[in-house]
């Protein structure tokens, strides 16, 4: 179901999230590194994403592009190469042993930062501007931080707010402010401590100074921080450690019940029972009066030192596996199985070929049923609504698209004379004639129209299959191949690790220029969430097998991509899918439909990912209408 993306309840510039998740990809040189909003900017290492903070929301345009820039240089530029991991491992083991481990982590992160902010503005002097706007924002919120905590009698926040303000004091005369009789007495050595980070080089040495002063701030204060400013994740610093178990870690070590030992030979005179042992499963029809089941609970020592050792058979094995009879299966079909293999390869953590924001999508392609006389009747409905504007399209279809041309055929008894007349002479029976190249009737083009068949577009559906009609209607008359694809993902079966992704091509490129085909557009229904991102890659393979020269892709939609783990970054995933498919030579052009007037931030949201290539059909009802300045202006572009 369509949605525009929100975060904290506001809608995010969804090109300032392009700009800036390409900033992030360019200064950590990794094309897989990703970029999320989130409360609190930090640098997650196992998922390879760059976290920047809602701090720098509802500002002005240029304080909200510097302070995401700062976060995003103090994590690629900084964290990823300069920050060393397992220094930090140590710091949080050692501070969750004191009182104020909220106090500790976050006085770490701004002394780590200071150490991190000359070193980017040393390496990329231009950063100088992001990292001074980052410093008078922060030093605004602090302040007022300071004298609310101050207020409410929260001691050990505004202990905080007073060390980050002497941090970046604007003088050097800066004096703290008073707290409490125990914070005023120990002020002058932390103020005399923090200035101390500074001189760091290393993570190490930020640690040391940090631990110096959690130590005194661990006997001064009554309680730690209530308020987290800034954050330092524990998860992301674990070193994955291999397991140590051996093979004799594996075998069996509890005590047997008691400590007998077989005899080693055997004196041929053991007790033989001849006896049936039967086994039973779904496939048996009489399931006898026994049943054979070993449960080894207890046991005797031997004294086997497995010196006969055999290779295994057939025969070894306790129960019997029948293979049943085979039936034809009603739910389940072959490409199912497939998409659940895939779905476990990529779960282990590999790329998908769509998109690492796709990667857990599998795609189920439907077979469409046929047409019912009520679509059938409804599709003839739409059929004569559109007759007048199908007259005009197919016209303008066969003006502006290429035809087909037909290689010019020479060596011919009749036609035009060629240059080559010694053959006059030396061939008995020559072939001096050629005739030239001729357009064919057949317009050298191919269509794929994908159809968003989420939830919201219940209120839209009828129209939007008005105008599917039209184009279909207007391709088929000038015979050119073209398919009708719905797409949607299954929100009940979707889940961080699964996310069912169906496309039904109600008319794939060979039925679609049958005489009587068009009714089964009728089929295409509202359904649940939608990846157009995914969609479109899918698509894009599709038209790509095709031989014509010129090859468009129209995606009907109501708004932004919203589906599992895809909301915030749908709209660039989106967007790269869009041009990887302009790259291949798929022209590719969004119809965004709407029941009302289109705000300021859809119709720009929709220009970021489409480009100049939409039509923002605001009245469902004038679509018919409206495609043909798009239509027009999509061809002319192309020829």
């Amino acid at each position: 179901m369509h949605r525009f993306i929100q975060f904290n309840d506001e809608n995010i510039d969804s090109f300032l999230v392009m700009e800036m998740a390409d900033l992030t990809k360019t200064l950590s040189k990794n094309g897989d590194m990703n970029l999320k909003y989130g409360p609190f900017s930090y640098l997650d290492y196992k998922e390879e994403t760059v976290y920047v903070s809602h701090f720098w929301d509802h500002r002005k345009r240029d304080d909200e592009v510097h302070g995401l820039k700062s976060d995003i240089y103090l994590r690629t530029i900084g964290n990823l190469h300069e920050t060393v991991k397992e220094d930090v491992i140590k710091y949080i083991e050692k501070v969750k042993n004191t009182s104020v481990p909220r106090f500790a982590k976050q006085l770490f992160v701004i002394g780590e930062e200071i150490r991190l902010e000359e070193i980017c503005k040393s390496k990329r002097p231009g950063t100088k501007k992001s990292f001074d706007t980052r410093r008078t924002l922060y030093r605004q919120h602090f302040e007022a931080q300071l004298k609310v905590n101050l207020t409410k009698s929260v001691f050990t926040d505004a202990l905080f707010n007073s060390v980050y303000l002497l941090l970046h004091a604007q003088s050097p005369l800066e004096q703290p402010v008073k707290i409490n009789e125990d914070i005023d007495l120990a002020m002058p050595f932390i103020h005399g401590q923090i200035t101390r980070f500074y001189e760091t080089r290393q993570t190490k040495d930020v640690v040391r100074v940090a631990l110096e002063i959690v130590e005194v701030v661990d006997e001064i204060v009554q309680k730690d921080m209530l308020n987290e400013y800034f954050h330092l994740p524990e998860d992301v610093y674990e070193i994955e450690e291999t397991s140590g178990e051996t093979f004799d870690d594996l075998k069996r070590k509890d005590p047997l019940e008691n400590q007998d030992v077989l005899e080693e030979e055997s004196t041929g005179e053991e007790e033989i029972l001849d006896e049936e042992f039967r086994t039973w499963h779904r496939e048996t029809s009489d399931k006898g009066e026994s049943f054979l089941q070993f449960d080894l609970d207890q046991g005797s020592q031997s004294d086997l030192m497995g010196e006969g050792v055999r290779e295994g058979d057939d025969g070894d094995q306790a129960l019997a596996m029948v293979q049943g009879s085979m039936q034809e299966t009603e739910r389940e079909q072959y490409h199912d199985v497939k998409a659940v293999e895939q779905e476990r390869e990529e779960s282990a953590g590999g790329e998908s070929e769509y998109g690492k924001d796709n990667r857990f999508a599998i795609p189920h392609f439907l077979t469409p049923s046929v047409p019912t006389s009520e679509e059938k009747l409804k599709y003839s409905q739409n059929k004569a609504m559109v007759a007048q504007f199908q007259k005009k399209l197919q016209k303008m279809i066969e003006k502006t698209l290429e035809h087909k041309r037909i290689q010019p055929r020479s060596d011919l008894h009749f036609g035009r004379l060629n240059n080559k007349l010694l053959r006059f002479i030396t061939d008995d029976n020559p072939r001096l004639f050629y005739k030239k190249q001729n357009p064919s009737s057949e317009i050298d083009a191919v269509f794929s129209l994908l159809v968003d068949c989420s939830g919201s577009m219940y209120d839209k559906m009828d129209q939007t299959k008005l105008g599917i009609t039209l184009f279909h209607e207007s391709l088929k008359s000038v015979r050119v191949p073209h398919e009708v694809v719905g797409f949607w993902e299954d929100t009940n079966r979707a889940s961080k690790t699964s996310q069912p992704n169906y496309l039904n091509p109600v008319l794939d490129f060979y039925t679609s220029l049958k005489p009587g085909s068009g009714s089964e557009i009728m089929q295409l229904q509202p359904e649940e969430d939608n990846r157009d991102g995914f969609a479109i890659r899918l698509m894009t393979e599709r038209i790509l097998m095709r031989n014509e020269k010129q090859k468009f892709l129209l995606v009907f939609s109501d708004g932004e991509p919203a589906a599992m783990e895809y909301e915030q970054n749908g709209i660039v995933d989106t967007h790269e899918a869009v041009l990887d498919a302009r790259k291949k030579g798929i022209e590719v052009i969004n119809v965004f439909l709407s029941n009302g007037e289109i705000d300021e931030s859809q119709r720009k949201t929709i220009q970021n990912i489409y480009g100049n290539y939409s039509i923002l059909v605001s009245d469902v009802e004038e679509l018919p209408e409206v495609l043909f300045p798009l239509l027009r202006k999509l061809l002319y572009k192309s020829i």
